[in-house]
């Protein structure tokens, strides 16, 4: 279901929007501002509202000037000195929030045989529904293809479409001379500072053990950070040919086939690989207590390691695999699958809040039930994913800050700010503050939602969340200093959004790893040479015979 495109309407000088405002305690924080441009085009002032960091929450004003803020403090603007054509939100008893940002999305994916039905547009209009103002997708590569062909036929899908802003990450399916050089054009000349390698999918994305450690090389050398998705490929291939052999062909074989141990060992053995080559390593969906453990134990020993659990885990649970109705059932499969064991979700949540994990993405991978069908005789044919770029944010703000486990300033950091910290958008995004952009999300922590197929935005017929519950609502989305979407209904255009491009050796993240490359460096010990007998070996085929030569005076 999608709401028509509505042109905003014009507004006259110093409009005045009101949200329903209730009372609000909130701390407060010194004035925060910088000088304007009172012949700006765009003026844009959101009032009265309490402002979220990831570090502060404070009392303030908002002023944006051409999509950029210009001003954070109490009373920016007095009374009586609106400029024409300033527009004023007013957020009284809400809260003002840095924009989502979704680590992982697969938008129009062409996979398993079908395309993802959320495309670059609709896909990206119900991200702003759900407060989420930029998302990063996946170029992906056949083996044996170019990045950068890929990269651009990403870009070429995306650029026109979009109506947030996105970035791009860039799988890495094989392993060559042309990939390691592409790679380095990739950081260099085209934005790209983060690429996936798939541990599972075999013979179509997986890559080996030796393929991780040159690609987890190569990252290090040009700065970017590497991701994996971390399930044993060759033990899912054979538990998939066992289950198919005992007559399981319904989507509870998919997870019967990769269960979290299966993830679990993929995982160790990334970071043990990330960590000989000493790469920072980002592990995309964590979806399992024992893979969520991996990493909370890899960051606790002092690794650079991250874990990125999605909203889809996050929120719900594997139990839905046993579904009576093949095709709930079916809705529910992606990789790494959900798990069943129903305290999976409450768990992954505890270790995001106490920052064992570390961000949130959705890995927004949709299929209508036609195309789930495809599976219908052999759960190996199911296209894998799931919906959740709409959801995310009121998904973790329920089950994380509604429940008590994190405060705002958390839900900001692994809904925005760790992101924009980890993949070098910090602080143009991921806060509010002058100079940043002015991606905004007018937020009601006391509204409630229900999530349902019916009412979401997004092109997919079915919601994994279907019926759920969410206190936590965005009532205004601000993509870019412009207000795209505000009480149901959207003013935003194919293409509004942009690529951002993304440097290498985010500070965040390699400030660390140089820091050990400094003080880690094994040495030789000191000793004197040997001076004892060495045989002389007689045959390669057999070293164990030799002959004894008498050591050098």
């Amino acid at each position: 279901m999608d709401t028509p495109l509505l042109p905003a309407p014009p507004r006259p000088a110093a409009e005045l929007i009101n949200l329903d405002a209730g009372p609000r305690g909130c701390p407060q924080s010194p004035r925060r501002s910088a000088p304007l441009a009172m012949a700006a085009r765009s003026l844009l002032l959101i009032r009265g509202g309490c402002v979220v960091n990831d570090d502060s929450s404070q009392e303030a004003d908002v002023l944006v000037e051409d999509g950029v803020v210009q001003a954070v403090g109490r009373h920016v603007l007095p009374p009586g000195d609106a400029p024409a054509g300033l527009r004023v939100l007013d957020a009284a008893g809400k809260l003002v929030l840095p924009g989502g940002i979704d680590t992982h999305t697969h938008m129009q994916f062409p996979f398993m045989g079908s395309r993802s039905v959320d495309d670059f547009h609709l896909g990206t209009k119900a991200a702003l529904a759900g407060g989420t103002t930029m998302i990063m997708d996946f170029a992906i590569p056949h083996k044996g293809h170019s990045l950068i062909e890929a990269f651009d036929t990403w870009r070429s899908w995306a650029d026109s479409q979009v109506c947030c802003d996105y970035s791009l990450h860039v799988a890495v399916t094989w392993w060559s001379d042309q990939v390691k050089e592409e790679m380095k054009i990739l950081t260099q000349d085209k934005g790209v500072n983060s690429f996936k390698m798939f541990m599972a999918y075999k013979d179509v994305y997986m890559v080996r053990d030796v393929e991780l450690y040159e690609a987890f090389s190569r990252c290090k050398e040009i700065g970017a950070i590497a991701q994996v998705h971390a399930e044993n490929g060759d033990l899912v291939a054979e538990g998939a040919k066992k289950m198919l052999a005992l007559g399981i062909t319904g989507p509870e074989g998919h997870e019967l086939s990769r269960p979290e141990a299966v993830e679990a060992e993929a995982t160790l053995r990334a970071v043990t690989i990330a960590s000989a080559v000493n790469c920072p390593l980002y592990v995309v969906h964590v979806m399992s207590k024992s893979a969520a453990k991996v990493v909370a134990d890899a960051r606790r020993d002092g690794k650079v390691v991250y874990g990125e659990p999605i909203a889809a885990g996050l929120g719900t649970d594997g139990t839905h695999h046993w579904d009576r109705e093949w095709l709930h059932a079916a809705h529910h499969v992606m990789g790494p699958p959900l798990r069943p064991d129903p305290s999976t979700p409450d768990f992954l949540m505890n270790l995001l809040a106490n920052d064992d994990l570390t961000t949130t993405g959705s890995d927004n991978c949709t299929f209508n039930s036609c195309q789930k069908a495809l599976g219908k005789d052999d759960f190996t044919k199911i296209p894998n994913g799931v919906n959740g770029v709409e959801d995310r944010m009121s998904i973790i703000w329920e089950k994380g800050v509604h429940s008590g486990k994190m405060d705002e300033n958390r839900f900001v950091a692994v809904t925005s700010t760790n992101a924009a910290k980890i993949f070098n958008l910090y602080p143009r995004k991921g806060r509010i503050a002058v100079g940043s952009d002015a991606d905004i999300v007018i937020w009601d922590p006391k509204a409630t939602r229900t999530i349902s197929a019916k009412t979401h935005h997004q092109a997919v017929n079915f919601n994994i969340f279907e019926g759920m519950v969410c206190h936590g609502v965005p009532v205004v989305t601000i993509s870019r200093g412009k207000v795209v979407y505000e009480a149901g209904v959207f003013s935003v255009s194919a293409g509004d959004g942009k690529f951002i491009p993304r440097k290498p050796f985010a500070e965040y993240i390699y400030k660390r790893i140089k820091q050990q490359d400094q003080t880690c460096i094994p040495t030789p010990v000191k000793r004197e040479p040997y001076k004892g007998e060495v045989i002389t070996l007689t045959s390669k085929e057999d070293s164990t015979h030799g002959t004894r030569k008498q050591a050098q005076p």
